[in-house]
C-alpha cells in the first residue's frame, strides 16, 4: 500500500505545482487600455513604463499566454535538444545531462552535490543506462505514464481562463534584459466550480505572472497556496496553505521555450495518512539543439559516448 500512496502524493504535489505554474492562463475582463499603434489588426509591442497599461485587457493577454503555455507543455518531448539540469530535492543534489528523444527524455548523472562522480558511481550509472537500452518495454511504460499525467495536467491548465481573476500589476520591476513584460496579478474566481477532482487545486492559488509582450509567452510566475485545498472532500488529498512556487522560462531558439528554473515548496496530505512535502529546486541551462530526435536507445548511446569527469 505504501508505494501507491507515495505515487499519489508526488502526483498531487506535482499537479499542484503545475497548476501554480499555469496561473497565467486565467483572467477577468477589464477595461481596455488605449489602443496601441497597429499594422493591420495586430498591436505593435512597445516598451512599457512601470505605470503604463499595455494594449488590450488582462483577459486577452492571459488567453494568449495559456494557449502558448499548452504548446510549451505539449512540445517538451518534441524539440531536439540537449541540456544540463541540476535538481536539489528529497533525493539529494544531482546534475544530469538530459537528451530529448522521440520516445521521451533520457538522462545521465554527471555530478552529485556539485562534485564529479566517483569512478564507482559512474560505473553504476553506465550500467543503469545499458539496462534501459536492454529493457524497452519498461522504459516505454514509464514514458506513457508520464504522458498520461501531463495530459491530465494540461486539461486542468485549460480551465484557467474561467478559474481565476486577473488584473494589471503596475509599478512592478521588469525582468533583467526584458523588453518590458506585461505583469498580472491573479486570484481565484469565487464563482468557479471545479469540474474534476484535480481541478480543485485551482481554487486556492494566487500570485503574479510576467508575460513577454512580443511572443505573449510566460517568462516568470510567482505563486502561493492561499488557503487549504481539499481534493475529494479532503479524503484523497489536502494541500496546505503557504506552499510557494516560482518558475522561469527561456527562449531556446526558433520559438521554442523551456523551463529554466523552478523553486517549489508544497505540502500535501494523501489519503488522510501522511504529509508529503515537495521541496524542489531545478535549474536547467546550456540548451543545445540537435539535428533530429533520436530513438531513446540511440539517445542513451550518445550520452554514454559523452566524456564525464570523475574523481
Amino acid at each position: 500500500m505504501a508505494r501507491p500512496i507515495v505515487s499519489l502524493g508526488r502526483r498531487v504535489a506535482w499537479a499542484t505545482g503545475v497548476c501554480l505554474l499555469a496561473g497565467v492562463g486565467a483572467a477577468s475582463a477589464q477595461t481596455a487600455a488605449p489602443d496601441a499603434p497597429t499594422v493591420g489588426k495586430e498591436p505593435i509591442p512597445t516598451m512599457m513604463s512601470a505605470t503604463e497599461l499595455p494594449p488590450g485587457t488582462p483577459l486577452s493577454w492571459a488567453q494568449d499566454a495559456i494557449r502558448n503555455e499548452i504548446k510549451v507543455m505539449d512540445s517538451l518531448d518534441k524539440v531536439p535538444l540537449r541540456y544540463r539540469q541540476r535538481r536539489v530535492g528529497s533525493k539529494g543534489d544531482m546534475t544530469r545531462e538530459i537528451l530529448v528523444s522521440r520516445d521521451g527524455n533520457v538522462a545521465r548523472l554527471v555530478e552529485r552535490d556539485g562534485q564529479p562522480l566517483t569512478a564507482a558511481e559512474d560505473a553504476d550509472e553506465r550500467e543503469r543506462l545499458n539496462d534501459q537500452i536492454a529493457s524497452p518495454d519498461d522504459f516505454l511504460r514509464h514514458h506513457h505514464k508520464d504522458l498520461d499525467t501531463r495530459e491530465s495536467v494540461m486539461k486542468v491548465v485549460a480551465l484557467m481562463p474561467e478559474a481565476m481573476i486577473y488584473s494589471y500589476a503596475l509599478g512592478q520591476p521588469q525582468l533583467k534584459g526584458s523588453q518590458g513584460e506585461v505583469v498580472l496579478d491573479f486570484h481565484p474566481d469565487p464563482n468557479f466550480h471545479p469540474p474534476t477532482m484535480f481541478a480543485e487545486c485551482l481554487t486556492g492559488l494566487e500570485g503574479r505572472v510576467w508575460i513577454d509582450p512580443r511572443t505573449r509567452t510566460l517568462t516568470r510566475i510567482e505563486a502561493r497556496v492561499l488557503r487549504p485545498v481539499n481534493m475529494g472532500f479532503g479524503i484523497l488529498a489536502k494541500i496546505y496553505p503557504g506552499g510557494t512556487l516560482s518558475l522561469d522560462q527561456t527562449n531556446v531558439g526558433e520559438g521554442h521555450w523551456m523551463y529554466s528554473h523552478l523553486d517549489e515548496h508544497v505540502t500535501a496530505r494523501v489519503l488522510m495518512v501522511k504529509n508529503y512535502p515537495e521541496n524542489t529546486v531545478i535549474t536547467s541551462w546550456d540548451f543545445r539543439p540537435m539535428a533530429s530526435l533520436p530513438s531513446y536507445q540511440d539517445g542513451i548511446r550518445m550520452l554514454l559516448a559523452m566524456p564525464v569527469a570523475t574523481k
